[in-house]
């Protein structure tokens, strides 16, 4: 599907559009919907002060709720998704609102069902499962609410810590507020004089150009505008982690990164072996910047050339049929049930695959599987487009094998495994290319494909991880996160990950300054975790035969039915341990031996 410009919705082929039908044939049936689910806060009220009455209480209003939540999701998934289809369409704009204002009813509610659930006896409860077996079903989620116990306060100081909310949000608001919409950047000037504008959207491609005075001109000019303001935005970091740690304090959590990992299950020795490994594997990102330096031919390479390509673009034209062909042809090893339900998903239409005027950007999957997944793509027919197919449809068969194999209680994933299946598609994909090519610049273009990827989310995210573990130790010391404190731990975080080939710019301390995600309470260290369980995954899927894919499956299967950290076990990966992490680093080793050899 080949245009100059971009085509109107109604104008695409409706076999290169997801079907909505499928969750409802119409608008007029989801109005019919949204009006049937209008006396839900009532329905969700009648059973207030009932829960510890008996078990057949605490049961139906647990089924209730799962009955409520699939059929809010359904509303809402369907005008969140005809919305993102042309985000100029008012019509469905107004039915995203709609949704949003029937969840918000149904959440306020029912926020008498957590404190009452906590606070049945221990015996009590398990005379309820004795009484009434059903209620075996939703065992782990009302697990998962009473291990919250400790950490509840009384009522009256539940309700003071819930209207500090607008407050709390106020300094990722105010810094993200700050960054996109009041600060504004010369624009870079390439090597022929020519000026180009410099945002923060534009900042990436600049830095990815083979114009070097292109490339120094927006790092240069970016980090001028950051440092002009530091203390600024030093001091939106400090009323973040202030808040983070009275909460905490608050909660009686022991600091704030137990506090912000314990709602997901995620032990904190998690987060610091991973940073750990990485310490020990830190002499091969160092090989890596040496040997970005002799592709590059520079003298001194220097923070601003970290992106540009090393190696020749090996670019080709791949059609999207082509494209779903070789991912099936990629994922086979994963057995014939995880191919037909791709196949299921490629013909199906759960998937909208070009982009159209006014469609969002970027790519997605939908993440609810109720009846399906769906996947929304901006097709460019090139190789990342095919990876990202393989990555979103990771996703998406996520999804759908633990909506298949769990009760909707427990079939929604947390997010510290969420980026699993849809990584390890990808580690799939780039191993199955690398088998079927002796080419060495085609060779040489996938495993670098592969390195950056290592280096941006295995590094990168480990070093902003520690980063942010720096931060949160020194508010829990008393310490104010001054714009100095900050840049001096940058710079020394900065000259570990990069070694001693990498020219230390004096202005990379300052990007701390323009990172939005150190807002949001440890949230990056996944990205890492992510990527190195995804590796150790796949090479165990492509070693292991048959077990090792009957226990990946498993995984897939497994929703919220435990906790991440035993899902990943049953899969064969302890991120309990440096070894998923030491394994996936061994790999990035192995990769740069060959692109060493080949770049000679």
């Amino acid at each position: 599907m080949e245009r100059n410009t971009l085509p109107k919705r109604r104008e695409v082929p409706v076999e290169f559009t997801w079907n909505l039908a499928d969750i409802f044939p119409s608008d007029q049936a989801w109005f019919q919907e949204y009006e049937a689910l209008k006396d839900l806060p009532e329905r969700i009220a009648a059973f207030q002060g009932r829960l510890g009455d008996s078990a057949e209480e605490l049961l139906s209003y647990l089924r209730q709720d799962d009955e409520v939540s699939l059929r809010l999701e359904k509303l809402y998934n369907y005008a969140f998704l005809a919305s993102d289809q042309d985000t100029g369409d008012a019509f469905y704009q107004d039915l995203k609102g709609k949704a949003i204002s029937r969840m918000v009813a149904a959440s306020g509610a029912s926020a008498f069902a957590a404190p009452e659930i906590m606070a049945i006896p221990e015996d009590r409860l398990n005379l309820f499962f004795i009484a009434q077996p059903e209620l075996e079903t939703y065992r782990r989620p009302l697990e998962r609410i009473r291990r919250q116990a400790a950490h509840i306060l009384s009522p009256a100081e539940e309700a003071l810590l819930a209207a500090t909310g607008e407050m709390t949000a106020a300094p990722d608001n105010i810094s993200s507020t700050f960054r996109d919409a009041d600060l504004k950047f010369p624009p870079a000037v390439d090597s022929q004089g020519q000026e180009h504008p410099l945002t923060n959207g534009s900042y990436g491609p600049l830095l990815e150009s083979s114009d070097r005075a292109l490339r120094r001109s927006a790092f240069e000019n970016m980090y001028r505008q950051y440092g002009a303001y530091k203390n600024t935005l030093a001091a939106a970091l400090d009323a973040e982690f202030k808040q983070r740690r009275f909460f905490a304090d608050a909660r009686k959590y022991p600091d704030t990164l137990t506090a912000a990992l314990f709602g997901n299950e995620v032990p904190v020795q998690v987060y610091t072996s991973l940073i750990e490994a990485v310490h020990a594997n830190m002499d091969k990102m160092h090989r890596y910047v040496s040997l970005r330096k002799r592709l590059l031919g520079v003298e001194e390479l220097h923070m601003y050339d970290v992106y540009t390509p090393i190696v020749p673009d090996a670019a080709e034209k791949i059609p999207y049929e082509q494209a779903k062909a070789t991912v099936l042809e990629a994922l086979a090893v994963l057995g014939e049930d995880y191919v037909a339900l791709l196949k299921e998903g490629f013909e199906k239409r759960w998937i909208d695959v070009y982009e159209n005027e006014g469609k969002r950007s970027g790519a997605y999957s939908s993440g609810s599987s109720w009846p399906h997944p769906y996947v929304l793509l901006n097709q460019k027919d090139t190789l990342d487009s095919m990876f990202t197919l393989a990555h979103e449809m990771g996703h998406a068969l996520h999804s759908a094998y633990s909506c298949k194999n769990q009760p909707y209680c427990n079939s929604d994933y947390v997010i510290f495994v969420a980026e699993v299946a849809s990584t390890c598609n990808e580690v799939l994909l780039t191993r199955y290319l690398l088998g079927k090519t002796e080419d060495k610049t085609r060779r040489a273009y996938l495993i670098n494909h592969f390195l950056e990827q290592f280096k941006g989310t295995l590094y990168r995210q480990t070093m902003f991880a520690e980063f942010e573990l720096e931060m949160g130790r020194m508010a829990e010391a008393g310490e104010t996160l001054t714009a100095d404190a900050l840049c001096e731990k940058y710079r020394a975080l900065n000259a570990l990950y990069f070694g001693p080939d990498m020219v230390q710019d004096e202005q990379i301390v300052l990007e701390w300054s323009r990172i939005p995600h150190f807002f949001y309470n440890y949230y990056v260290f996944q990205y890492a975790t992510g990527f190195a369980a995804a590796v150790a995954l796949a090479n165990r899927i492509l070693t292991g035969g048959e077990s090792a894919v009957a226990d990946y499956k498993r995984f897939l299967s497994g929703g919220s039915s435990a906790d991440p950290i035993s899902l990943l076990k049953m899969a064969g990966v302890d991120m309990g341990s440096p070894a998923p992490v030491n394994d996936a680093l061994e790999l990035f080793g192995q990769l740069l031996d060959e692109m060493e050899e080949l770049t000679k």
